[in-house]
């Protein structure tokens, strides 16, 4: 898909491609092509090894504690042959964006813990509460749920501790309501990606 618009091909672990490409093409002449990272040193290694670029999910925890994994990529990236300030890194997080930081957390809260919980019963977690909600969208936790101003805070204080190039919103999280997801997508990009760009240059 690099070299042409349409392929075709067989293998082991999927259904074949037969002619098919992938739309829209980018503006780019080729595809990017990054790797999605979930935590683990071992994928953060292998997405270095390639010298692909890295996007690193943030769903749980505290931004800070993935500080050694970005550092782990840069120095394999070394380690590879590879310039760090030559292939970005990219921050995931989910994202939802109100008015006011109460309606959004009261908005964004019962469609999360519905998906949340979901996925904890496949992996053994217990169901998400409020409580560990709101420590999650606190100045620090690891969801970006608030007022556009909380949530450039969040963005800008993650890019301090990564120097990630960039952020993907992952917005569309549980089952939001249209409107609402509508609404959270405008205040993102009236509100937070300009103060954002802004502040970053």
């Amino acid at each position: 898909l690099n070299e042409q618009e349409k392929i075709t091909w067989k293998g082991k672990h999927r259904p074949d491609i037969n002619n098919l490409g992938v739309y829209p093409r980018p503006l780019q002449e080729k595809l990017p092509i990054w790797v999605a990272v979930g935590g683990t040193p071992e994928s953060v290694v292998r997405a270095a090894n390639f010298g692909l670029p890295m996007g690193l999910a943030i769903i749980g925890g505290m931004p800070e504690r993935f500080v050694p994994l970005i550092n782990l990529y840069r120095e394999a990236l070394v380690k590879y042959g590879h310039n760090p300030d030559k292939i970005p890194v990219g921050i995931n997080s989910h994202v939802y964006v109100a008015d006011d930081s109460n309606k959004a957390g009261n908005e964004f809260f019962p469609y999360y813990a519905e998906v949340m919980s979901r996925i904890g019963r496949e992996r053994g977690w217990p169901p998400t509460t409020r409580q560990q909600f709101d420590a999650m969208r606190s100045a620090k936790g690891s969801l970006l749920v608030g007022s556009p101003q909380e949530v450039t805070e969040k963005i800008l204080f993650e890019h301090e501790l990564f120097g990630n190039k960039r952020f993907l919103a992952q917005m569309d999280v549980g089952a939001l309501p249209h409107d609402k997801l509508m609404r959270s997508i405008e205040l993102f990009g009236t509100k937070v990606a300009p103060a954002v760009r802004k502040a970053i240059g």
